[in-house]
Order: structure tokens, then sequence, then C-alpha cells
């Protein structure tokens, strides 16, 4: 379970070069800068959509090392364009793929913490399951929402990407 969520997860990572190359065809279109893009948020209160690929990137490689008990690679949070955002998915997908099904054995009973926790901590499973997933799904689903509201044209295959279909 842990490992084939993480596969989804690079997946989804994946849909986002996608939805980023749809972002930069609307944009020549509507001939405006697609790095505008970056900036736009669904609400005051929440992030912009830079903030947004950041933080879905973050979860997925935060989550593959802390079930994994690795250390995960540091990112310094500097991008300002989409070509920066996109050597960030990369990385990440790239991280991702260093792990194998045997790397997330002892995932479900690894202790987790995190410094806003306040000293508290969480089983694996109920990490991944409360906290981590739901936490990837928001920040990647956020940003899919602010590229079509401000009209990319994106749709649900966009977001689901391809499907391993088979004939019975």
């Amino acid at each position: 379970m842990f490992y084939e969520t993480i596969r989804q997860m690079k997946k989804q990572l994946a849909q986002v070069e996608k939805w980023l190359d749809a972002t930069v065809s609307f944009a020549e279109t509507k001939k405006v800068d697609p790095n505008l893009f970056l900036g736009f948020r669904l609400a005051p209160d929440q992030f912009p959509l830079l903030r947004q690929v950041q933080i879905t990137c973050d979860t997925a490689k935060l989550v593959a090392s802390r079930l994994a008990g690795k250390d995960a690679p540091a990112q310094s949070d500097t991008e300002q364009t989409i070509p920066e955002i996109r050597a960030r998915l990369a990385a990440v997908c790239t991280y991702l793929d260093g792990f194998t099904a045997k790397d997330f054995e002892q995932a479900a009973t690894r202790v987790i913490s995190q410094p806003r926790w306040e000293g508290k901590v969480m089983s694996g499973m109920n990490y991944f399951i409360e906290h981590a997933t739901p936490n990837f799904f928001f920040h990647l689903t956020t940003t899919y929402e602010i590229l079509r509201h401000n009209g990319v044209p994106l749709g649900k295959r966009d977001y689901l990407g391809q499907l391993t279909l088979t004939t019975p």
C-alpha cells in the first residue's frame, strides 16, 4: 500500500508537468507571461500556485523518506519560474524512483514526528492515512483548481492521467 501510493504520487507529479504545458500554451494564446500563473491563488488566505506545487512536491518526497527511514534531499523553495518548478518536479520524481516496496516494510509501525506537532508522534500508518496522503491530494487538487479557475483548459482526464487499462 505505501509503495503503491508513492508510485501514484509520482504519477500525479508527472501530471502537474502536463498542466504546466497547458498553462504555457494557454498563456501564449492570451499573450501573457505564463509565470504570472505562479502567483495566482483561489482565495486571499491560500498559498499561490507556486507554493502549492512546492508543498505537493515536498509532501511526496517527505512521506517516502519518513516512512522508509531515509533522509530526503533539501530544496530551498527559491523557484520563481515555470522552468524552475519543472526542475523541482523532476528532482522529486527522480528521488521517488529510488524507492522499492522493500523500503516500506517497517513503515506502518515507524514513529513519525514533526516539529509543529509539539512533541507528539504518529505511527507510520496513521501519518500516512490521516496526514500525508490527504495533504498531498489537497495541494495537488488546489494546484489543478487554480489553473482551471484561471482559464487553463484542463479536464478530469488531465487530472487522472493515463489509466492502466487492459482487455479482459
